[in-house]
């Protein structure tokens, strides 16, 4: 049996080797003049199982010396598509905002990404076109619109006492010593569920999500091999397409019944029902916008079941992560530069506001310090060292070379905030940087000096709520806390790679009540 399932393998790869072979052959014949951004030699079939095998991470560093060799654009076979990576600023503005409608697709999903985003049917996996601009405008015009979010200020609220209580018990409990990471991820879990259910669920509801996004999450990058022999793969990787079923069903029988709660409630109001429950907390809850949404180019139909899991699983998903992990890294360098806690603190305490109270959203815009601090942040850590691949809506000459349509375009995010070309002591933590007369631009439309959220027509569009967040929480934590390390121990700035780019060893500080 072992034999036979050996010889079906090596018969399907020298099939698609000598398919590989032939097509290169055909495509240099036939397209001499189209060429390609150079990269290391690719042999079919090995190649491409070597890469698609491996996650970002693993390819970042060779990426760096890559960079040396080739330029500021590489091109890799990764599975049967060729991947482009751009890890200069210049060209990223040139292909992101210069030629931004031309870069604004994605690559076609593979068979694993189709299931998870209900056949791209949300925003980061959208092409570009019509649905995606409908699925994007609902998001920043009904959810991220300035007025929306401030009518968000007493969840924020009720997440920072959350998180202060959760503080304060662990550094109370005779651990001197806290991880708050967890702490950290649970507040923006708690936060970014209620913006998009509307409700405040109890602990033990907001724990069962959370486990099935996160289960989901940290075992995506088992999917990435489902894409190698598509045609076959169903019988190869059996138990790995079993596994991505059963959890994307975990993840529908969790969140479909908060869907179809929020719409019964909807059509008791419309139908003038009273609701024999608890006054809601959000008027307009992310779903709400959902289910009132239309596809024209689609004959009008609503979203259906498995999209409004994908939507609603991709907000949750898009706000926790990214967040939490930039809020620790922060944090991690207030407890490591002593100096730079003692000047923000001076700059809270000069924020008019009464002792206990909390720092609000509209004291936040007095604290330029502060900003410099969260912009620092997200430079020197950006949580994703790649933004979601781009595509071309067609073959375009880009740098004296070609890219093509079918190709996944790629930037270097962390790479572009290193650059010592750019950046003096690019590796050092220095908010001063940011403290100059002049607005920095973090969306680079002027010019990218780094791009944590992207840049162009497919930046987050959560970047306004995310930079908030985290001068809501970095302000409030400092104000109400004194950080500090363990005594004879260093803040290890360490990374891996999870869903996000994290510390190896997740920050454990010493957190005391501020007095006074």
């Amino acid at each position: 049996m072992e034999f036979s399932w050996f010889s079906i393998v090596v018969s399907l790869s020298l099939c698609f080797f000598f398919k590989s072979l032939f097509n290169l052959i055909y495509s240099n014949s036939t397209k001499s003049t189209a060429k390609l951004p150079p990269g290391p030699p690719n042999i079919p079939i090995l190649t491409s199982f070597q890469w698609v095998r491996k996650s970002f991470a693993d390819i970042e560093p060779f990426l760096c010396n890559l960079r040396t060799q080739y330029g500021p654009i590489i091109s890799l076979q990764i599975g049967h598509r060729k991947s482009i990576f751009i890890t200069s600023h210049d060209l990223a503005h040139k292909a992101l905002i210069t030629h931004g409608s031309t870069f604004a697709d994605r690559p076609p999903a593979p068979l694993a990404s189709r299931i998870l985003s209900a056949n791209q049917h949300n925003i980061n996996s959208a092409p570009y076109g019509p649905v995606w601009r409908l699925l994007r405008r609902n998001l920043t015009s009904e959810i991220l619109h300035p007025s929306r979010v401030k009518s968000y200020g007493h969840a924020r609220k009720w997440v920072l006492d959350i998180l202060k209580k959760k503080i304060k018990e662990d550094s109370d409990s005779g651990n001197k010593v806290v991880c708050v990471m967890k702490h950290f991820q649970y507040a923006m879990f708690c936060l970014l569920v209620l913006m998009c259910f509307g409700d405040k669920l109890d602990d033990k509801k907001i724990r069962e999500i959370e486990f099935v996004q996160r289960d989901l999450l940290l075992n995506v990058g088992k999917f990435n091999v489902l894409s190698f022999f598509p045609k076959f793969g169903k019988i190869l990787f059996r138990k790995r397409w079993n596994l991505l079923y059963k959890l994307r069903s975990n993840q529908e029988n969790v969140l479909l019944p908060l869907i179809h709660a929020r719409k019964r409630k909807e059509n008791k109001e419309n139908n003038g029902e009273e609701e024999e429950v608890e006054v809601q907390v959000v008027t307009t809850a992310y779903v709400d916008t959902l289910l009132n949404l239309n596809i024209p180019e689609q004959g009008g139909r609503k979203l259906n079941d498995q999209e409004m899991v994908s939507l609603c699983s991709e907000f949750l998903n898009a706000g926790t992560d990214t967040t939490s992990t930039a809020l620790q890294w922060i944090i991690a360098n207030i407890v490591k530069h002593q100096d730079i806690q003692v000047k923000l603190l001076e700059e809270i305490k000069g924020v008019d506001v009464n002792d206990g109270d909390e720092i609000k959203e509209e004291d936040l815009h007095k604290m330029p310090y502060l900003k410099a601090v969260v912009l620092e942040g997200l430079r020197r850590h950006p949580p994703g060292h790649f933004v979601l691949p781009h595509a071309v809506t067609e073959d375009i000459q880009f740098d004296d070379y070609v890219v093509p349509k079918n190709a996944a375009v790629n930037f270097m995010v962390a790479e572009m905030g290193w650059d010592p070309k750019v950046w003096k002591d690019p590796m050092e933590f220095k908010p001063e940087r940011f403290c100059g007369e002049e607005v920095f631009d973090i969306t680079g439309t002027r010019e990218i000096k780094m791009m944590p959220f992207g840049a162009g027509r497919r930046i987050c569009p959560g970047l306004g709520l995310a930079l908030l967040h985290l001068e809501y929480f970095v302000a409030n934590l400092v104000k109400e806390f004194e950080w500090k390390a363990e005594i004879g121990d260093e803040v290890d700035l360490s990374e891996k790679q999870e869903f996000t780019t994290v510390m190896k060893n997740p920050l454990k500080a010493l957190i005391s009540l501020r007095e006074g």
